[in-house]
């Protein structure tokens, strides 16, 4: 059992870190676009 929890906690990190990077990913492209909308410089 303790080898399976082992395992489950180092794959699971993976998958929370590529969450992570998907949610900033896509708020940065959402950024963008509405600064294109807008017609101004995103920084």
């Amino acid at each position: 059992m303790q080898t399976f929890m082992l395992a489950l906690y180092v794959l699971i990190w993976p998958l929370v870190s590529l969450a992570v990077l998907a949610v900033i990913g896509s708020a940065t492209l959402k950024d963008i676009r509405a600064a294109r909308r807008a017609k101004r410089e995103l920084v």
